[in-house]
C-alpha cells in the first residue's frame, strides 16, 4: 500500500502483477513487430522498395541538366517557405487570439456576442477555404499572404476556444480574493486568469501549433511554394510519377521532425516555467508562484 499521506488512490503493483505486465508489453511487442514485418514485406512484393529511392542521392543521368543537388535545393526552399509562413502565423494568431479571449469577456453585450460569432465563424471554415478567401479579398495579396492569413484566422479562433477553457476551468475563490483586495476586472485577468489559463492549457496550445505547421501544406492549394509543392514541383521536372513516392517520403520525415521539435521546445519551456515559479520558494521560503 502506498505510504504517502493523504487518500490512496491504488495499491503499488506487486511481483506477479509487474511480472503480467512484463509479459503482457513482450506479447504486444511481438505484434507491432510482425504487423511492421508484414506491412515492409507487402510493400517489397509491390516493388516499393526498387531504384527509385536512387533518386535521393543520384539522379538518373537520362534527365538532363537535373541533378542531385536540385532535389534538395528545392526540398530546402520549400522547408524554408514552410517555416516562414508558420513563424509569421503562430505569434500572430496568438495574438489574436488572447484579443479575442479578452474581448469575450467584456461587460458590454453586443461586443461579446460579436466575438463569439467570429469565433465560432473562422473555427468552423476549412483553413483552405480562408486561404482562397485571403487571396481572392485582401488588396495584393502574395501566395504567402493568403496562406498566413487562413492560418491566423483558423488558429486564433481555436487558441481562444482553448484559453476560454483555461479561465473557466480556475477556481472561483481566486477571482473572489483578488476582488476583495480591491482587484479590477481588468487586473484579475491580466494578472491571475490569463498566466494561469496559459500554463494550464499549454499542452492543448502546443497541439494546435503542430497543426498549424502541419496546416501550411494547404498553401499548395493557392500556389504557395511550400515544402509538398516543392517536392511535387521535382517529381513533374523528372517527369516519373515513380519518384513521387521517395521525395513524398523525404517531406513526410520533414514534417515530423518539425513537430517533434516543436513538442520538445514546449516541454522545455513548461519546465523551465515550472522552475521559475517554484524558485522563491526554494531561495526565500516563499511560497510557490500561482
Amino acid at each position: 500500500m502506498s505510504s504517502t499521506s493523504g487518500p490512496v488512490l491504488y495499491d503499488v503493483a506487486g511481483p506477479e502483477e509487474k511480472a503480467r505486465g512484463r509479459r503482457i508489453s513482450i506479447v504486444l511487442s511481438v505484434v507491432l513487430l510482425a504487423l511492421a514485418a508484414g506491412v515492409i514485406a507487402l510493400f517489397a512484393r509491390n516493388g516499393v522498395f526498387d531504384d527509385r529511392w536512387r533518386v535521393l542521392v543520384d539522379v538518373p543521368r537520362n534527365f538532363a541538366g537535373f541533378e542531385t543537388r536540385h532535389v534538395w535545393q528545392a526540398i530546402f526552399r520549400g522547408l524554408g517557405n514552410t517555416l516562414l509562413a508558420a513563424v509569421i502565423a503562430l505569434p500572430l494568431a496568438a495574438l489574436l487570439a488572447v484579443v479575442l479571449v479578452s474581448l469575450r469577456s467584456s461587460p458590454v453585450a453586443p461586443l461579446r456576442w460579436l466575438v463569439i460569432a467570429l469565433t465560432e465563424v473562422f473555427r468552423g471554415l476549412p483553413v483552405v477555404l480562408m486561404m482562397f478567401f485571403g487571396i481572392l479579398v485582401l488588396p495584393g495579396a502574395t501566395p504567402l499572404i493568403a496562406v498566413v492569413f487562413g492560418l491566423v484566422m483558423y488558429n486564433a479562433a481555436v487558441l481562444a476556444e482553448i484559453l476560454r477553457a483555461g479561465i473557466a476551468a480556475l477556481p472561483k475563490g481566486q477571482t473572489e480574493a483578488a476582488q476583495s483586495v480591491g482587484m479590477g476586472p481588468f487586473l484579475i485577468y491580466r494578472d491571475i486568469q490569463l498566466p494561469q489559463a496559459v500554463r494550464m492549457m499549454l499542452p492543448s496550445l502546443i497541439a494546435q501549433g503542430v497543426v498549424l505547421v502541419k496546416d501550411s501544406s494547404l498553401g499548395y492549394i493557392v500556389g504557395y511554394a511550400e515544402l509538398l509543392r516543392s517536392v511535387s514541383r521535382v517529381a513533374d521536372a523528372l517527369t516519373d510519377a515513380s519518384y513521387l513516392l521517395p521525395l513524398l517520403a523525404v517531406g513526410a520525415a520533414v514534417y515530423i521532425a518539425l513537430n517533434i521539435a516543436l513538442s520538445r521546445l514546449a516541454v522545455w519551456v513548461q519546465r523551465h516555467s515550472s522552475f521559475a515559479r517554484k524558485a522563491p520558494a526554494r531561495i526565500t521560503g516563499a511560497p510557490p508562484l500561482p
